[in-house]
């Protein structure tokens, strides 16, 4: 097994599942912390900000600091400034979202957009989903946070934010940019953060099509563990095969 000089680490399935902790992740993140090995948190939730995001792990009794959590919410804003930095725009999510737009400086409209951002949204219903397809059609930017379909909880998987874009893609016929995994550009801008070389970093997930697919995006060395969405016989079936597959997070550093 080769050393690694950093970590960037999924979490809904791989520290915990909805409000349930993963019993091998506290130790996982103690050894990291033993070691002095830089890591970060990276998450497609966009509904939560940092702050409820590591607080979250804290009552989980995993260390976490506002610091050490990127996401999706986080990138896509910082996306939007670097490449659209007048824009105003639509968003579709929740506080994590907005939070993150407002924080870099990106009004948000009712009408007239130039971006339409859609993060997963609790609250969402007909008329924001209209809107959004009437303004991509219009001719606004679109973006997602991330593409996941389903999301692991506590009480089995529930639709994730991609099952909403992919109504809005159907719709206009517009595919979104997405931000985060499995693209790379959230794992970029966690790497910009941390200060650390894709060559010497692995993503450590349980998605196969997002958290193992964006660290191969990205070039990074990948593990993936069997304690959230994909299981091993359907990593067995994958063409591109993840660095390292592990049952739980226990096995990696023994």
């Amino acid at each position: 097994m080769k050393n690694y000089s950093a970590y960037l680490i999924d979490l809904d399935g791989t520290m915990y599942r909805g409000k349930e902790v993963i019993a091998e992740a506290r130790q996982f993140i103690e050894h990291l912390q033993a070691n002095g090995i830089p890591y970060r948190y990276v998450t497609n939730n966009s509904s939560r900000t940092p702050e409820d995001t590591a607080k979250k792990l804290q009552n989980f009794g995993i260390e976490a600091s506002v610091e050490q959590i990127v996401t999706a919410s986080m990138a896509a804003a910082a996306h939007i400034k670097s490449h659209f930095p007048e824009a105003r725009a639509f968003a579709i999510g929740e506080r994590g979202l907005t939070d993150a737009l407002k924080e870099v400086g990106i009004e948000i409209v009712e009408e007239s957009p130039d971006v339409v951002i859609m993060g997963i949204d609790r609250e969402n219903n007909y008329k924001k989903l209209r809107n959004a397809c009437l303004y991509v059609q219009q001719g606004a930017e679109f973006l997602a946070t991330n593409p996941d379909i389903k999301v692991p909880t506590e009480k089995g998987l529930v639709p994730g934010n991609g099952a909403f874009i992919k109504l809005v893609e159907n719709v206009t016929g517009v595919e979104p940019t997405v931000i985060g995994k499995p693209k790379r550009h959230m794992i970029d801008f966690a790497l910009e953060q941390i200060g650390a070389n894709a060559e010497d970093t692995i993503m450590v997930g349980d998605n196969y099509d997002t958290d193992i697919l964006a660290g191969m995006e990205a070039g990074l060395d990948t593990l993936h563990v069997h304690t959230g969405v994909t299981t091993l016989d359907e990593i067995k079936n994958k063409d591109r095969r993840p660095t390292y597959s592990i049952e739980t997070l226990e096995e990696w550093f023994k």
